[in-house]
């Protein structure tokens, strides 16, 4: 059904006459067509979010629903593409239309002409339910497409079969209550609707960065939520793309809300670059891109946070690890603030919607370790990264506390860290991780009873250290006692040497567990050593200056293949050498 434009203002819309549509079905609004979202119903008439630019449009132009809500297609080819905030895959409409996305454009998000070869896992005579796989798709190198039985479907294979077909042919048949049903190798999702799971975990297993300042200091676990909240040039994409390339996640699921185009630029240049540490491959091999930059129409940044994560839940449901990272949410909540504006709605803290936090909440809940909606009991996990991009870097204004009130994981940037190029700049005095008692038995599996001990240390340490500051700027050092300054030292290789890490540099920008246990070892055990040594008499000044301090320092730049031997050799050295030091 159609009706009639009554007003326009920016990217919202009203039209009457459309008393049988329904809440969150699409339009299109215009002779051009432009794709919109009903927002609002009041009687026949309806408000609109527009998500292309809305200039041209006047009262009268004709407004047509879909009847449906606004959804994305899953299947074989969302990997290594680029998408726009509703899932319009960019380097189609580039080779159709230039440049320059025009308006009313509407491309399928899978290709509709490129085929795939399906190998059935299932055959004929076989009892199945929704979400059960019936075969796979060889996608890229790194990941097999699982092809899934549709939710709401379930029956008997009558057919199966084997070959190159496209997204739209039909791969299988399945015999239910109802009939026959076709099976085709792609679905549709609305994407503001959870997709189903059978039951949710508690996060129990983390999800290894090759970060120190994370892995050891600040944990998240594979199904958890984070925010990476700080102020401009602080570091938040540094972080971000960091985890994407080495987080021990199958798939990555990248979303551009609102950044400016630049920093999109960059991640669309260089994730088609970055070898994947896994495969030798791309990065983009296991990858899909949500660009959707701060010069694009408002109303699509709000789209692009729920077509990545409903894309996401999708590559879950076949049981992979899959990590979501927006950059950043602050974007997403500035286009609810505008158009909660428009549609005149009383406002909340800062002009905010007061369903701000419900919305966030919403967002971050769709994470989780969960078991699959399937007879086979397989699982997956979604992670959920947020960055927050607080103004000033003032981490009380609502974005950031409605964030922190519902992820479990905190990494604050530090612009002063950044400054004096310290990275990753996460501050380890304000930062902090929730999932440490549900991670406890699997470091003390792993890495041993040891390992949680020697975190407490570290963090401990790097406290005393900022309580002596004061003091230090006060009176000097050298005023301190010889076992305050001896902490001051330790929280010095904590810092200098373990917790900041080089991106450029190939031996340092990856650091696995248990080569972070073992360095953390040596430092604190290096603490332990020089305190005894203080108590008999021994001179601090010795103790520093003995030559395994040096090569502490040194000491995350050993080549993988060499750290354990050498590590070994610096840890007898050094005990060796602080033993001659107090003795003289």
């Amino acid at each position: 059904m159609s009706g009639k434009i009554i007003k326009v203002s920016g990217p919202l819309v009203v039209a009457e006459g459309l008393a049988d549509a329904g809440m969150a079905d699409v339009v299109k609004v215009g002779s051009q067509g432009l794709k919109g979202e009903i927002l609002t119903m009041t009687g026949d008439r309806a408000s609109i979010q527009v998500y292309e630019e809305t200039a041209g449009l006047g009262p009268g132009a004709e407004v047509v629903t879909t009847g449906a809500p606004l959804s994305v297609e899953l299947g074989p080819g969302l990997l290594e593409n680029i998408y726009d905030g509703i899932q319009r895959p960019l380097q189609a409409i580039k080779a159709m239309a230039g440049d320059t996305i025009a308006r009313g454009i509407d491309i399928p998000a899978l290709d509709r002409e490129k085929k795939w070869h399906f190998v059935p896992s299932v055959s004929a005579g076989v009892s199945v339910v929704g979400g059960d796989i019936i075969g796979s798709v060889q996608e890229t190198v790194a990941i097999a497409h699982k092809i899934m039985i549709p939710h709401g479907i379930e029956g008997v294979i009558e057919e199966i079969y084997e070959g190159d077909f496209t997204v739209t042919d039909i791969v299988a048949k399945v015999r239910g209550s109802s009939g026959v049903t076709d099976i085709t190798m792609s679905q549709k999702w609305p994407v503001r609707k959870n997709r189903p799971y059978k039951k949710k975990f508690l996060p129990d297993t983390p999800m290894q960065t090759g970060q120190r300042v994370i892995d050891t200091l600040f944990p998240i676990a594979k199904g958890g939520t984070a925010a990476v909240p700080g102020p401009f040039g602080s570091g938040k994409t540094v972080v971000q793309h960091a985890l994407a390339k080495w987080a021990d996640v199958d798939v990555v699921v990248y979303i551009g809300c609102g950044e400016r185009g630049n920093e999109m630029t960059d991640v669309l240049n260089e994730f088609p670059e970055l070898q994947d540490p896994r495969t030798g491959e791309p990065l983009m091999k296991r990858t899909v891109l949500i660009a959707n930059t701060s010069d694009m129409p408002v109303a699509a940044r709000e789209a692009s946070i729920y077509t990545g994560i409903t894309i996401a839940e999708y590559f879950r449901d076949m049981g992979y690890d899959v990590s979501v990272i927006a950059d950043s949410t602050s974007r997403w909540a500035e286009a609810l603030r505008e158009m909660s504006g428009r549609l005149e709605e009383m406002p909340g803290e800062e002009g905010y919607p007061a369903y701000l936090a419900s919305r966030i909440a919403q967002f971050y809940e769709r994470a989780g370790c969960i078991e699959c909606q399937s007879s086979d009991g397989r699982r997956g996990s979604l992670s959920a990264i947020g960055a927050v991009s607080p103004p000033g870097g003032d981490t009380s204004e609502p974005v950031s506390q409605a964030t922190l009130r519902i992820v479990k994981v905190f990494w604050g940037l530090d612009s002063s860290l950044a400054h004096a190029r310290h990275f990753p700049a996460i501050n380890w005095l304000n930062s902090y991780s929730l999932y440490l008692d549900n991670l406890g038995p699997w470091y003390d599996r792993n890495l041993g009873k040891s390992y949680l001990e020697n975190r407490s240390r570290a963090v401990s340490v790097l406290q005393e250290e900022d309580e002596l500051q004061e003091i230090v700027k006060l009176v000097g050092q050298d005023s301190l006692s010889p076992s305050d300054r001896l902490t001051m030292e330790t929280a010095k290789m904590i810092r200098e040497d373990f917790l900041q890490q080089n991106a450029f540099v190939d031996i340092d920008n990856y650091s696995e567990y248990d080569r972070q246990a073992k360095l953390m070892q040596i430092i604190l055990d290096y603490d332990s050593l020089c305190r005894s040594a203080l108590d008999k008499g021994a001179d601090l000044n010795k103790l520093i200056a003995i030559e395994a301090r040096e090569r502490i320092g040194r000491a995350k730049s050993v080549p993988a293949s060499e750290y354990e031997q050498r590590y070994e050799e610096l840890a007898a050295d050094m005990a060796a050498q602080i033993k001659e030091a107090s003795n003289d």
